[in-house]
């Protein structure tokens, strides 16, 4: 891996906690399903559907980590969510429709928006302590 950028990326990735990883999962299913809607707004079905899988994927992967023994409830509400958005992505993947991937990126920006708060509200609740 002759790339710096690549290498960096890569550190930072293995390197992040727990909580970092989460939000670095939200940016990039977020990045996808923008770069999605502009697939789908410029007519470009490769990009519009590559994207879509990626996001796809990491959406899968969020509910993959869920601990339903630990989470309770909260974990069945996310699991909801995140089904809701695979739904929404299959439904703009099969149709070309725009409007499920603006569904599924208003969630995924709150979503985002509520573990970032959370995660500041940690460590700042850490660094008291210290």
């Amino acid at each position: 891996m002759s790339n710096p950028y690549l290498k960096y990326k890569q550190t930072s990735v293995t390197s992040a906690s727990r909580e970092k990883l989460l939000l670095m999962m939200f940016e990039g299913a977020i990045k996808f399903t923008k770069l999605a809607i502009r697939g789908a707004e410029e007519k470009k079905v490769p990009e519009r559907c590559e994207n879509i899988g990626r996001a796809f994927d990491i959406v899968l992967e969020l509910n993959n980590t869920l601990d339903h023994k630990v989470g309770g409830e909260i974990s069945s509400q996310l699991e909801q969510l995140y089904m809701f958005v695979t739904d929404q992505y299959s439904k703009a993947n099969l149709t070309g429709d725009i409007e499920p991937l603006k569904t599924a990126l208003k969630i995924l920006e709150n979503l985002y928006k509520g573990f970032a708060g959370a995660v500041e509200k940690i460590k700042k609740e850490s660094e008291k302590t210290k």
